[in-house]
């Protein structure tokens, strides 16, 4: 592959991945999209209630 070909190999891929402009709407949109998710969901199983910590027997080990 000559350096020509490997340029124009560079351009499609970057016009191919380059971002699409966002209109005005869009990017006025964004901060509100991005405050809704900031609350993490609940897992289901949630009882709101700490769980003791239990050691592990002696010689028995975890790893992660």
């Amino acid at each position: 592959m000559t350096e020509v070909e490997y340029e124009l190999l560079l351009d499609v891929v970057r016009t191919a991945i380059a971002p699409e402009p966002r209109t005005d709407r869009e990017i006025a949109l964004m901060p509100r999209l991005f405050s809704l998710s900031v609350t993490s969901p609940k897992a289901a199983n949630d009882n709101e209630t700490c769980w003791p910590l239990i050691p592990f027997p002696d010689g028995w080990h975890a790893a992660c």
